[in-house]
């Protein structure tokens, strides 16, 4: 797999103007047009355009569905701007510095509602996105997703992430929303069989089972230094 094609973003921002009707007096068709579903394989830019355009407001928050996705993501957030604006709120860990602008969460993580918390940190965003929306079909997890793209609006900007698969669904329950397509930036193809010593860098390795991807990890570790991504 070749190595990951920066994306920019062909988005403008979309402020409000000084004297428009705030959050609790525009109609409900208003705000699903600043709602915005990006669609597409993986590897397509999504999380990074996500990211920048986040990082375009004064606060925002992003739903991933996985604890390792909301981690990488706010390290690299940490990384960027400062540890003091970077907040972290999974179901292992919490890390909340006072006044800290942007979070990064699980999508049962999420916090909702209005005001301000008492360490300074927003709980309603100027920009909120949500990773991954197909698991809305999900049969265990469906609900929490049904419930973000349902409720879980930023004050300006709002966007949706997910697969291709979802479309059908998201026109039926955000008509109003502007929907784009992306195309994958690299190609991911079969390499075949070969030992794990001679696979070349950013390969993806895939096992059936949990114990094999951890032996499996490790043993890359052992024999090639650096670090091995597990998902399971």
């Amino acid at each position: 797999m070749s190595a990951r094609t920066p994306y920019r973003s062909t988005l403008t921002p979309s402020r409000p103007q000084a004297g428009t009707a705030g959050p609790g007096q525009e109609g409900g068709r208003e705000a699903e047009r600043r709602i915005t579903v990006i669609l597409g394989p993986t590897n397509t830019g999504k999380t990074h355009l996500a990211l920048e355009r986040m990082t375009g407001y004064a606060s925002g928050m992003i739903g991933f569905p996985l604890r390792l996705l909301a981690r990488e993501n706010y390290d690299r957030l940490v990384a960027r701007l400062g540890p003091s604006k970077v907040g972290l709120i999974t179901g292992e860990e919490r890390i909340l510095p006072p006044g800290a602008r942007y979070l990064c969460c699980t999508v049962e993580s999420m916090p909702n509602g209005g005001g301000q918390r008492e360490d300074g940190t927003p709980q309603r965003f100027d920009f909120v996105a949500v990773d991954e929306v197909q698991l809305a079909g999900d049969r265990e997890r469906g609900h929490v997703f049904t419930d973000r793209i349902l409720h879980a609006r930023g004050i300006h900007e709002t966007i949706f992430m997910g697969a291709e698969t979802a479309a059908p669904l998201l026109r039926k329950m955000l008509p109003d929303a502007r929907f784009e397509t992306r195309q994958r930036m690299s190609v991911l193809s079969f390499a075949g069989s070969k030992k794990l010593t001679r696979l070349p860098r950013r390969s993806a390795i895939v096992a059936f089972g949990a114990a094999e991807v951890y032996q499996i990890a490790e043993l890359v570790r052992r024999q090639r230094g650096g670090a091995a991504q597990s998902v399971s």
